[in-house]
């Protein structure tokens, strides 16, 4: 399973492939914004909003990075008239 998975990523067309390349910059850039704000959740502050605010960011990466990745398998299996 994994094995086909892989042989699929390999396979993608550039155009979809370079989407799906951009859109995993942003959302690891997303976390690591998300990261950073924790990290002065844990030094500097004390509110409980920023910690919220932390949290849910690193959600939406993490939520996004698997959109990305899912709509990108679609799309180009959309263009290769698979489905």
């Amino acid at each position: 399973m994994l094995k086909k998975i892989i042989t699929y990523y390999k396979n993608l067309d550039k155009i979809t492939y370079k989407i799906l390349y951009r859109g995993l910059e942003f959302c690891f850039l997303l976390g690591l914004v998300s990261a950073f704000i924790l990290f002065s959740y844990m030094l500097f502050f004390e509110a409980p909003i920023i910690y919220y605010i932390g949290i849910n960011l690193f959600k939406l990466s993490l939520v996004f990075s698997v959109e990305f990745i899912i709509c990108s398998f679609v799309v180009d299996s959309i263009k290769k008239q698979i489905i």
